[in-house]
């Protein structure tokens, strides 16, 4: 994996201007901190910051490719899980190639089949190729989003990044927020919209989008996307194609120069990936697999249960671990610590997130790298398959809002009433529920029932799934470990979005027709565990920490925060004795002292990246 960028100008001689675009190439350094390079000419600059995978003597990038007078250019961030194949059939074709590495491979395929290369991928990726003889930029993004690729174009200029750090780096790119970025913020968030880059001048191409930019214009071509279509294997037919698709995935993602792990909570999806994982090395003599699972200090002594975590984590790991004989390594983290890392996962964001279930990740994600440079993760099962407790409950299915966003009002009272005038935020829900109610492809002939579950099938796929993703991205990039997330094969999403609901429940269970998939795979008890998310701490001490470092921010009267909230009643918030870690705020997104966390982080972004509003 890596960081992009570049930047296209058609009213100047770009070579005058090296230092700007090295500048932008230095923001991404966390992503590729193996090697660095840029490629600039009169109207395009290329940057590019690697970690290498496959390959690593000799995929350097920007790459750069002749042919007679034509020259293609390439920086990629991502991985081609049938690089085997394609590079086979290119050299069916005469084609030649001179490293092993993926990145080669996808230019040749551009060089081979121009833009028409991308429906052949089966992979992760964001690229941008600069093709001398068409004199544009052509950039695409994978079908689930799984890679980012942020853009801000306007007066004959276009510039792009995998992460909105590299163009705010850009002199002519300021940080300025407006109206929308604010709702992004403080109602939408951190599910962002799909295309949102909250900055002003930020977009983001979504998944399934390609992009040309030319000096007479850009064009934006979607490629793919979810379609509905009459499914007709029973349910032994199903399971076993999800079984097949399961394993095929997980075997192609195994594939790496470098040392591979899993991570591994003992539920369902995590054992999963690392059953097959275990299976595939032994059959291929690979020895061992190494796991890794997180948890915090104390989190014994303080767990309660509730209906989004039913059941502590510990012991089912260690039953896994025991059961496929890996080499388990069990990561702790204390409450300062967790605290402490709030401010570099929102730098890793460029945006409040997900407060400590990022700050947990990227100290995650830091422990692992030093064993692996690849993981394995089970997000998405959950969107696919239909597991979150909001598939199952009346209402939420007829709550005519997201299910993540049924706490609307509690946030629009924490802000301004000044600010909540201008950004209207139940209004802004609405349009984006719409938006998304608008595209969803329907079936003809299901009944009320059925379209019902597609809907919620189509919402957390394109609008719940990619929080996930972006999360893992940037927690997992900001200490450069790749991790790749099998149940986001798009051949695997494409199949099961048209699984009717009563097979995908089968057997009564949530994600029944995965549990069928994997008999034999797994021990029956954590076959049919229920759902746990991952981990939190339940510490009443990260409470007390959070909640600290926010009255603090509430007491300085310099804070950018305090004119956009509703100080008051954030204090009445932060005073309640309701504000403990099992009570779930903003709907079932956020607990207490994430919400004090994530206003935390908001003031710490507004001043770190001096964001004008406006």
């Amino acid at each position: 994996m890596c960081g992009i960028t570049g930047w296209i100008d058609w009213s100047r001689d770009l070579t005058q201007f090296s230092e700007q675009l090295e500048r932008m190439t230095e923001t991404l350094a966390p992503r590729g901190p193996d090697a660095a390079g840029t490629w600039i000419s009169s109207h395009c600059g290329l940057g590019h910051r690697r970690l290498s995978v496959i390959d690593p003597e000799n995929g350097a990038q920007p790459m750069i490719r002749h042919e007679g007078e034509r020259t293609c250019v390439i920086v990629y961030n991502g991985e081609l899980y049938n690089a085997l194949e394609l590079r086979a059939d290119l050299e069916s074709k005469g084609r030649t190639f001179t490293t092993n590495c993926d990145t080669e491979v996808l230019l040749v395929s551009y060089m081979e089949w121009g833009k028409a290369c991308i429906e052949r991928f089966n992979g992760i990726f964001a690229f941008a190729i600069w093709d001398s003889a068409e004199q544009h930029l052509f950039l695409a993004r994978d079908r689930l989003g799984v890679k980012p690729l942020f853009y801000s174009e306007g007066e004959g200029k276009f510039m792009f990044g995998s992460e909105p750090k590299a163009i705010l780096a850009h002199d002519e790119v300021p940080a300025r927020v407006g109206a929308e970025g604010l709702a992004e913020i403080f109602i939408v968030g951190p599910a962002r919209t799909p295309g949102q880059g909250v900055y002003k001048q930020l977009r983001e191409l979504r998944p399934g989008q390609c992009m040309t930019v030319r000096r007479e214009g850009n064009a934006i071509h979607t490629y793919w996307k979810l379609e509905s279509r009459p499914h007709t294997d029973d349910v032994d037919a199903t399971a076993a194609r999800v079984g097949e698709l399961l394993q095929d995935t997980v075997e192609r993602q195994l594939v790496s120069d470098v040392p591979v792990c899993t991570l591994l909570s003992g539920g369902l999806d995590s054992s999963a990936l690392t059953s097959l994982a275990v299976r595939y090395y032994q059959g291929t003599g690979q020895g061992n697999i190494h796991t890794y699972s997180v948890d915090y200090v104390d989190n014994d002594k303080h767990f309660k249960a509730h209906a989004f975590q039913p059941n502590a984590d510990a012991p089912w790991i260690k039953r896994m671990s025991e059961h496929l004989g890996t080499i388990h390594h069990n990561v702790q983290f204390d409450t300062p610590e967790l605290v402490d890392a709030l401010r570099a996962a929102t730098l890793a964001r460029d945006l409040p997130g997900m407060a400590d279930v990022d700050a947990s990740l990227l100290l995650f994600c830091r422990e692992i790298k030093k064993g692996a440079t690849v993981a394995l993760s089970g997000e998405a099962a959950d969107e696919i398959f239909g597991g979150y407790p909001w598939f199952h409950r009346e209402e939420t299915l007829n709550a005519n809002t997201f299910p993540w966003s049924l706490a609307t009002g509690m946030r629009a009272d924490l802000l301004n009433p000044e600010i909540a005038d201008w950004i209207k935020p139940q209004q802004y829900l609405a349009d984006r529920y719409d938006d998304a109610l608008a595209e969803v492809p329907h079936l003809e002939g299901e009944d009320a029932a059925a379209q019902r579950m597609r809907i919620m099938s189509y919402l957390n796929i394109t609008r719940f799934m990619p929080t996930l993703l972006d999360r893992k991205d940037r927690m997992s990039m900001a200490v450069g470990l790749e991790v790749r997330v099998p149940f986001c094969d798009h051949r695997l999403v494409d199949y099961v979005f048209n699984i009717p609901w009563e097979t995908k429940t089968s057997g009564s269970r949530e994600k029944g027709i995965l549990r069928k998939s994997l008999t034999g795979a797994l021990p029956d008890d954590v076959l049919w565990r229920k759902k746990s998310p991952y981990p939190k701490t339940h510490n009443p001490n990260y409470l007390d920490a959070v909640r600290s470092k926010l009255l603090e921010v509430l007491d300085d009267p310099s804070s950018p925060l305090l004119p956009l909230i509703n100080v008051a009643k954030v204090r009445e918030l932060a005073a309640s004795t309701d504000a403990s870690s099992n009570i779930p705020w903003f709907g079932q997104l956020m607990s207490g002292p994430q919400v004090f966390a994530y206003l935390w982080q908001t003031d710490l972004w507004l001043r770190e990246y001096k964001v004008s509003i406006g």
